[in-house]
């Protein structure tokens, strides 16, 4: 049997648009939320979309770690603490967690463009503190639009992963290369991730500027990956 992609949070907009993208390219998918019966609904919708050939169901957010090895991190950042202290005690050894987290301020009346202060350095180096040890972890995807994932072009954006651990970053550039139109990109620690998360907060900001909704990032003068 196959690996099993658990996304936590992935009722919203950009856990829906990850899993729709994995679960097109033939991936199996489990959506997790803290209400079950949402995630099942979610997970109905996308398969709509996709057709008989998708692979992707709905649970609650316990259930996700007890039956996947790869999980992906899409909570907001403002319910990720209180949801990771209470999961703590449920991760399986040596499962890899991809976070997409961007600790970012919503602006009164207006979009979140500001990124918040976070007292270990950045979204993900908070995550990595409230992970047992025996978890691995890869900061990615945090440039890359919902807008453009729930669509069906390709998604023009490199993908920056960050992290400690390479078995972590391998699962993550495999998982970039299921996306049409991503490329994955070492982007060395994890403590870098401080900077992904910047770019995001910048890419929201030229969305609003310019009238878009699928501003990324390239890197050129790159060879190879």
């Amino acid at each position: 049997m196959g690996r099993e992609i658990g996304i936590l949070g992935g009722t919203g907009a950009e856990g829906s648009g990850l899993a729709y993208r994995w679960a097109r390219a033939g991936e199996t998918i489990l959506i997790g939320s803290r209400d079950a019966r949402r995630a099942e609904d979610s997970a109905r919708r996308l398969a709509s979309r996709i057709g008989p050939s998708a692979s992707i169901s709905g649970t609650d957010n316990a259930n996700v770690l007890g039956r996947c090895d790869v999980v992906v991190l899409t909570v907001p950042f403002s319910g990720q603490t209180a949801l990771l202290k209470q999961l703590k005690p449920l991760w399986k050894p040596a499962t890899i967690v991809i976070d997409t987290s961007v600790p970012l301020a919503a602006s009164i009346g207006g979009a979140a463009t500001q990124v918040l202060g976070v007292w270990q350095g950045s979204a993900a180096q908070q995550t990595r503190e409230l992970l047992p040890d025996h978890v691995s972890l890869a900061a990615a995807f945090q440039n890359l639009s919902a807008d453009m994932l729930i669509g069906d072009g390709p998604v023009d954006c490199d993908v920056l992963i960050c992290s400690d651990d390479e078995r972590a970053r391998q699962v993550a550039s495999e998982l970039t290369a299921k996306i049409p139109g991503a490329r994955a990109l070492n982007g060395g620690k994890l403590e870098n991730a401080r900077i992904t998360e910047c770019i995001t907060a910048l890419l929201i900001g030229l969305n609003i500027r310019y009238k878009v909704h699928g501003a990324g990032v390239r890197f050129t003068g790159l060879l190879s990956t």
